[in-house]
């Protein structure tokens, strides 16, 4: 691992971090262990305390006292709020900023459509990362820059959460290869489309999950006793 260099320690303890993140380092409501990360960065713990507090302001990590840091682990009900906000505010990038030389729009659906080997293997670690990605590529090309900062900074708060992906993870690839389709067609409508359908997809996983984490939860007698 590179070491930092004595110049924004705090900043770079910072971004390193998220990278930790962003790779899948950390796993949702694990501990991020202050001296450890000091050491693998080369640097004091007071620029890693500094970078938590970052991650706390941004609500990524949370600091309990006597215990230590913890990645923070969103909930079922958070995750399905987040994407409810998508879903009723109309968020899906316009269509029409899609211009560009062909050279750079080709990278674009290299990067947006390069996952069909990840979802082949089902390595939902690669995946998630390959998601983030995808999403990221079809938000700064969109143009806007206010509605690409409210869509990133949902997406960031969505990434400490795991979600059992497998059973749609074959659809979600489809819808993608939808939306740049669509993108690729400058077709508003049809990428209207996609982006609800995509949405909606991972919503009602959202939903069944919840809905079956209460049932096993749920103390249910057996027939014709009383609780």
């Amino acid at each position: 691992m590179a070491k930092l260099v004595p110049v924004n320690l705090s900043e770079r303890a910072y971004i390193q971090i998220k990278k930790m993140i962003s790779d899948y380092r950390f796993s949702p409501g694990s501990r991020l262990n202050v001296e450890q990360l000091a050491r693998d960065l080369g640097t004091s713990r007071t620029p890693i305390w500094e970078a938590v507090r970052r991650l706390e302001q941004e609500g990524l990590a949370k600091n309990i006292p006597n215990r230590g840091v913890f990645l923070v682990e969103l909930t079922h009900e958070a995750a399905i709020e987040l994407y409810t906000v998508v879903k009723s505010s109309r968020g899906w990038p316009p269509v029409s900023p899609w211009t560009g030389s062909p050279t750079r729009r080709s990278r674009r659906w290299r990067r947006c459509s390069g996952a069909e080997k990840i979802v082949a293997e089902e390595d939902l670690v690669a995946y998630s990362k390959s998601d983030f990605d995808f999403h990221a590529c079809i938000y700064s090309a969109c143009g806007n820059t206010i509605l690409r900062e409210m869509l990133e900074n949902i997406k960031e708060k969505a990434r400490p959460f795991e979600m059992r992906i497998t059973p749609i993870l074959t659809e979600l690839f489809n819808d993608h290869q939808m939306i740049v389709r669509a993108m690729r067609l400058r077709d508003p409508l049809l990428a209207e489309v996609a982006f609800r359908e995509h949405n909606q997809r991972v919503l009602r996983q959202l939903h069944a999950e919840d809905l079956d984490g209460r049932i096993r939860h749920t103390n249910i007698p057996p027939k014709g006793r009383k609780p």
